[in-house]
C-alpha cells in the first residue's frame, strides 16, 4: 500500500490580507411597487455633471475633428493640464498637486510612501485617525503593512484631537483627519487645528481629508490649503468625485509642499487617471459657477433635511458634508430595513449609527417620513 501523495502547496496571499476589512460600499435600493427607488448610501451628488463636461467628454472619446480618438494611447501620467488649472483655481504651484484615482487613490501614495512595515525590529509604522471615519482608512493603512490607531470620536461625533495628540509615538508616520468627518459631519475648526499641528511632531505627515469641502458653510472651519501653507508637515486631499458628480471617473488630487510630492511621485501608479477623466475635471472647473450652484441646492437641502429633523426630536451632529448621521446604536439597522421598507438606501453601521445622503428633494422627503414614523 503506498502512502497517498503529498497536497501540493497552495500560493498564499500575505498575511495582511487577512486582517484587512471588507469595504462596505453603499448598496443600491431594492424596488418597491409603486415607489421610485432612491440610492442615498454612497453619499453621490444628486446631480449629473455640467452639460459641458458632458459635450468634453464627447469630444475626448470621438476624437478632435480630422484626429483619430486618443482611447488607444496613455494618458499623460501627469495630468499637466489639470494640475496647471487647478494650480490657477487654488493659488498653488502646479509642482505641488498629485492627482490620483480619487482622493482615495491619492491616500493610497501616501501611506504607500510614508507608512509600511517598519524597519529592521519589525514593529509596523502607525497611521492614527478618529474612529468612527472614513472606512477605506484602515484598509488602505493595513494594506501597506502599517499599524492603524483609532482613536474613538467625542461624544458629539467629532475629533478628539487631544486626545489624538496624547496617541502619537515614536512610531506614527502619519496622522488623517477627515473634516467633516465621514460619517458623521462635522468639521474640524481653524483654532483647534492650528493649535493640534503646532504640537504634533514636525516629521509626522498630517493629512487634511476634504472631500466635501465644497459643501462646508462652517465659517470657522479649517481651511485645509491654509494649514498646508503654513505647515511643511500638512497634505490636503481633495476629489472631484462629490460636488463636481465625477464619482464614475475616479480623479482626486492632493496638495502638498515639494518634498512630500517627490515621494509621492515616486510610488503613484502610472496612468491612473485617464484623459476622460483629466479633461472632465478641466472642464468642470472651467464652469465652476454652475457646479456650485447645484452645490448650493445640496446645501440648502442638507439645512432643510437637518431643521426638519431637530423639529420631531431628532438629535443630529451639525454636517457640513452632502449627508447627515443619525446615531442610532443598536436601532442603526432596524432603520435602514424600515427605509428599505421605502425604497431608499441608506448607509448602516450596526452598533453606531446611519448616514443618509441628501438626494432629490422627493428622497429626502420619503427619508424625512421614514425617520418621523420611526420616532413614533
Amino acid at each position: 500500500m503506498t502512502d497517498a501523495a503529498p497536497t501540493p502547496r497552495q500560493v498564499r496571499p500575505h498575511a495582511k490580507v487577512g486582517l484587512l476589512p471588507v469595504y462596505a460600499a453603499g448598496k443600491p435600493p431594492v424596488a418597491v411597487p409603486g415607489l421610485t427607488p432612491y440610492k442615498l448610501s454612497s453619499n453621490e451628488n444628486p446631480f449629473a455633471p455640467v452639460p459641458q463636461v458632458v459635450e468634453r467628454v464627447h469630444e475626448v472619446v470621438t476624437g478632435a475633428e480630422g484626429q483619430a480618438s486618443p482611447l488607444c494611447r496613455y494618458p499623460d501620467p501627469l495630468s499637466t493640464a489639470l494640475r496647471e488649472r487647478l494650480a490657477a483655481h487654488l493659488d498653488v504651484p502646479a509642482e505641488d498637486i498629485v492627482t490620483g484615482a480619487g482622493s482615495l487613490g491619492a491616500l493610497s501614495q501616501v501611506i504607500t510612501a510614508y507608512a509600511g512595515d517598519g524597519g529592521p525590529d519589525g514593529e509596523p509604522d502607525e497611521v492614527m485617525f478618529a474612529w468612527r471615519s472614513f472606512e477605506a482608512y484602515p484598509i488602505v493603512v493595513r494594506s501597506a503593512g502599517a499599524k492603524d490607531v483609532q482613536v474613538p470620536l467625542t461624544e458629539d461625533h467629532r475629533h478628539d484631537l487631544p486626545a489624538m495628540l496624547e496617541a502619537i509615538t515614536d512610531r506614527t508616520r502619519v496622522v488623517l483627519l477627515c473634516t467633516p468627518n465621514n460619517p458623521t459631519g462635522p468639521v474640524l475648526t481653524t483654532a483647534e487645528v492650528e493649535d493640534f499641528l503646532s504640537k504634533v511632531p514636525p516629521h509626522v505627515l498630517v493629512v487634511i481629508d476634504e472631500a466635501y469641502v465644497e459643501f462646508v458653510r462652517s465659517e470657522d472651519a479649517v481651511r485645509g490649503l491654509d494649514m498646508y501653507r503654513a505647515f511643511p508637515n500638512v497634505l490636503v486631499l481633495r476629489t472631484f468625485s462629490k460636488a463636481h458628480g465625477l464619482a464614475n471617473l475616479r480623479v482626486g488630487y492632493s496638495v502638498s509642499q515639494p518634498h512630500v510630492t517627490q515621494a509621492l511621485r515616486a510610488v503613484a501608479v502610472p496612468f491612473a487617471v485617464s484623459t476622460i477623466a483629466e479633461q472632465a475635471a478641466v472642464a468642470s472647473l472651467d464652469h465652476l459657477d454652475e457646479v456650485l450652484a447645484r452645490v448650493q441646492t445640496v446645501v440648502d437641502e442638507r439645512e432643510r433635511v437637518q431643521a426638519a429633523l431637530a423639529e420631531v426630536g431628532w438629535d443630529v451632529p451639525a454636517s457640513d458634508a452632502n449627508f447627515v448621521w443619525l446615531p442610532l446604536g443598536e436601532r442603526a439597522m432596524e432603520f435602514a430595513e424600515a427605509a428599505g421598507a421605502q425604497a431608499l438606501a441608506v448607509r448602516a453601521f450596526p452598533g453606531e449609527g446611519v448616514r443618509v445622503s441628501i438626494g432629490e428633494r422627493e428622497a429626502n422627503d420619503r427619508f424625512l417620513e421614514v425617520a418621523r414614523a420611526f420616532r413614533r
